[in-house]
């Protein structure tokens, strides 16, 4: 390197310009002010220290950097200008700022129905398995499968030709919570995304989904068939002489409900009542009386009275706070001696015959949920049961089919009223409704919807019940049967 006649240094000849620079695709000394957008840049395009993403491409070195040039020339300024202006007008609108959006957690027909009817040339779905704690937490391991899922969606849609700025505008929201360490926080069961152009919503799922990413014309919505049939609930009593408390159980978790008024145990509720029995005498004395008592001045009560009506107290708090609008189950539970107590006090008339019998006062969340989901078991399958049976009960007539090329075209058209589906089986192919032709592909392409997705939605938008089975569950011999509403 030399200096010319005015001190300015020049590289040598025949030296490329980056000699002396370092390597490597960490951060540079930068300004601090342009540090954050540094670290985002490096998190969307690295997948570790010194490591691409697997979905960016390098350019060639070597590449001719004025390929076009003496075309463009030979147009003139105004030409160059024009294009000029196109192309920034085309990327000021491409960039229109699209905000993720959270949908409730608790899917209603309306909702499936706006997400299972989007149609685009390009939807994308993604679904994750996430945690509320535990190493997979510290480990930051949900938001690192998000990450690889939006890496995977890329190369899926550069392998399709879709440009890399309309890439990047779509999955920008996606990449924005990534970076968003609060919006891990709190996560239950999983994660569902559904993304298209100008469309980012997505969903905090108490069920757990199997870990897909699936690029089509419309969504895939399956996995929050869960969200919908989730209705069912009971509540659980967990009843002891120092303390009761009361749960809201459904198919997913469990729910503490703070009702301040419920006596803090049978010792307490006595206390109480003596007090307010010796206020009562009292009162009856000053009018010369002296007959006014609760349950008789100074008397005390034994313990199998004392605890009968502490629990009758209890009955009566929960009721006029909670239960007198509900006519869903109430699951007891408490050690032996206190639950046929219970019973023979308690007003409401939908005690589950079972009880949980043992010492439940000190146990966790997690425990409790456990051991009442469990007994409660054939209360949510009943419907399940009782739809398995009317299709055994008609298997030999002409209102059941388990016949693909038979339910799938019927659940288009109104014909099923109830829809059993293998879970984790895929059905690729393609249905034309105009024209009632059914295509069946071996394997999955570009063209290829998953048949018992459809079928699902279709259901369920034409009114029909629909109940996922484990394979060995299913009626038949097929990852699909229904119970038709005509032959």
């Amino acid at each position: 390197m030399g200096k010319d006649r005015n001190g300015t240094y020049h590289p040598g000849k025949g030296k490329p310009s980056g000699v002396n620079k370092e390597e490597g695709l960490g951060l540079h000394p930068t300004d601090p002010d342009k540090l954050e957008r540094y670290e985002e840049i490096t998190e969307r395009y690295t997948a570790g220290e010194d490591e691409l993403a697997a979905d960016v491409h390098m350019r060639h070195p070597n590449r001719n950097t004025s390929k076009g040039q003496g075309r463009n020339e030979t147009n003139g300024n105004n030409s160059d200008a024009q294009n000029n202006k196109t192309r920034n007008q085309a990327f000021t609108e491409d960039r229109a700022p699209v905000q993720a959006e959270e949908l409730p957690g608790v899917m209603n027909k309306q909702l499936f129905a706006e997400l299972a009817n989007h149609s685009a040339e390009t939807c994308i779905s993604i679904f994750i398995p996430t945690h509320s704690g535990g190493v997979e937490v510290n480990e930051n391991q949900d938001f690192i499968r998000f990450k690889t899922a939006l890496q995977k969606v890329t190369l899926d849609l550069s392998r399709k030709g879709v440009p890399q700025d309309k890439i990047e505008r779509w999955l920008e929201p996606g990449y924005e919570l990534v970076r968003t360490d609060e919006f891990w926080k709190g996560m239950s069961g999983g994660l569902a995304v559904f993304i298209a152009d100008g469309f980012f919503k997505y969903i905090k799922m108490r069920s757990e989904p199997a870990e897909e990413v699936y690029v089509n014309s419309s969504f895939y919505v399956t996995p929050l068939l869960p969200l919908m049939m989730c209705k069912d609930y009971f509540y659980l009593l967990v009843i002891s002489k120092k303390q009761s408390k009361l749960y809201k159980v459904d198919s997913f978790g469990i729910e503490y409900i703070d009702i301040p008024e419920i006596p803090n145990g049978v010792e307490d509720w006595v206390r109480l009542e003596e007090k307010e029995s010796d206020a009562l005498f009292r009162q009856g004395g000053k009018g010369g009386t002296g007959s006014a008592s609760f349950h008789g001045h100074n008397s005390r009560l034994d313990q199998k009275q004392s605890i009968a009506l502490y629990l009758e107290e209890v009955d009566d708090t929960i009721w006029k706070e909670r239960l007198h609008t509900e006519t869903v189950p109430l699951v007891l539970a408490g050690v032996d001696y206190l639950v046929p107590i219970y019973k023979s006090v308690t007003d409401y008339k939908q005690v589950w015959e079972e009880a949980l019998t043992g010492s439940y006062e000190h146990r966790q969340l997690g425990e409790l949920f456990a051991a009442s989901r469990q007994l409660m078991q054939p209360y949510f399958e009943r419907e399940k049961k009782d739809a398995l049976e009317r299709y055994g009960n008609k298997s030999a007539g002409a209102l059941t089919s388990s016949i693909i090329d038979d339910v799938i075209p019927g659940t288009y058209y109104g014909q099923v009223g109830t829809l059993f589906v293998a879970k984790n089986e895929k059905l690729w192919g393609t249905f034309d409704e105009v024209k009632n032709e059914l295509i069946i592909h071996e394997s999955r392409n570009d063209n290829s919807e998953d048949l018992l997705d459809k079928a699902i939605i279709k259901t369920l938008l034409n009114g029909g019940e629909v109940y996922m089975l484990e394979k060995e569950q299913m009626p038949a011999e097929s990852p699909v049967a229904a119970l038709l509403r005509y032959p």
